[in-house]
């Protein structure tokens, strides 16, 4: 009877810990290093670090303001050399355009067409790497690996014409978030942009690649240093720093508007464009000060510097009073001395005028007249 019981008790408990052996196993699976590298999305980017720089959308809901900008900027301005140099790989630092290509070739980052005036981020509008090869004319292999479904290139370093883009289209979006009260600026999208000059040595002509999205590039560019002043030769900060503190500077060419035109379209004139362009960056740079009450110092400045503004606008006119009484002095001063000089001389003249001279008396004279004397008076 004892064997019995030990024996069902032993039974017991092995299935006991059958079961929790199983519980645990369905609860807790490791994976294998082949699985993490088969899930590893792109190669150099670990799934860690994809899932630490996405960026969930934001919806019209969470958003109170909204305004998207389209910016040029030009590499040859020494703000956005960052972006050009090094135009050839030195010490394994490439460019942005270097990176952007060495990842569509391998399949590991999408492009998407370049519309006028209109821009689509969505499967149909998808480019075909093998497509933009041939367009501009860009050198290539098919890698090990490649598939019709999956292709990967192969682009020599010399056949990639980063020393042609020479300037980007960025979208860029300025938000005010009302969950957490802030004012940001994000970069949506990036577009390399080639100048190639026509014949006969012509002007060059800008060709727009394809727009690549920046929370899709952003993994890829947080682990290339750069840097960008040349009083420090340190490499101080990445390409996902470079953007997301706004070191760049470009032109604004167009705004989302009702109509889609650009601002050249809409200002023709040279003059008007400039001033549409001020105009939109200092609406930018103000809204987010309109929104908030300003604070006991605040008011105290503002009244302090209207102030002295005033001072100066009094002092100024002031000054221009009595600038403006001293020139009516000096010029009653000058009336008073031409009047009194030409007194002057009218007395002078007077007191020098000849004596009038008086006519002499007539005389008697001794020639016989022909009137003869009275008998009276006549000599006897």
């Amino acid at each position: 009877m004892k064997k019995f019981l030990l024996t069902a008790i032993a039974l017991v408990v092995g299935v006991c810990a059958f079961a929790q052996d199983a519980s645990s196993s369905s609860s807790v699976v490791r994976r294998k290093a082949g699985d993490r590298n088969a899930k590893q999305a792109t190669p150099g980017v670990t799934q860690r670090m994809q899932a630490h720089f996405e960026d969930t959308p934001m919806t019209d809901s969470e958003l109170q303001w909204m305004r998207v900008m389209y910016r040029s900027l030009d590499l040859t301005k020494d703000a956005n050399g960052a972006l050009y140099y090094p135009d050839e790989p030195v010490d394994g630092q490439d460019n942005l355009f270097r990176i952007i290509m060495k990842r569509m070739a391998d399949g590991s980052l999408t492009g998407y067409e370049y519309l006028d005036g209109r821009e689509v981020f969505t499967d149909d509008y998808k480019v075909k790497m093998r497509d933009v090869l041939d367009r501009f004319y860009i050198a290539y292999t098919d890698a090990k690996g490649s598939t019709e479904k999956n292709p990967k290139f192969t682009i020599e370093e010399s056949d990639i014409p980063a020393p042609e883009v020479l300037s980007y289209y960025i979208i860029e979006k300025w938000e005010f978030d009302r969950r957490s009260n802030r004012m940001r600026t994000r970069v949506e999208a990036i577009c390399p942009v080639l100048h190639r000059a026509g014949d006969f040595g012509a002007e060059a002509i800008r060709y727009p690649m394809f727009w690549v999205k920046y929370d899709e590039l952003r993994p890829f560019i947080t682990t290339q240093n750069i840097f960008t002043d040349d009083d420090n030769n340190l490499a101080t900060c990445t390409y996902d720093d470079y953007f997301q503190l706004g070191l760049y500077e470009g032109d604004i060419y167009k705004t989302r508007n009702l109509k889609n035109k650009s601002l050249m379209q809409l200002h023709p004139d040279p003059d008007d464009l400039a001033h549409a362009r001020d105009s939109i960056q200092q609406r930018l740079d103000s809204y987010e000060k309109k929104l908030w009450v300003p604070s006991l110092e605040e008011l105290q400045a503002r009244r302090e510097a209207a102030e002295k503004a005033e001072e100066l606008a009094n002092a100024s006119a002031t000054g221009e009073d009595s600038e403006v009484s001293a020139d009516n002095s000096k010029k009653n001063s000058r009336s008073t001395r031409a009047s009194r000089s030409k007194r002057g001389t009218k007395s002078k003249a007077a007191k020098s005028k000849p004596a009038k001279v008086k006519k002499p008396k007539g005389v008697k004279s001794s020639t016989p007249s022909t009137a003869t004397r009275s008998v009276r008076n006549r000599k006897r």
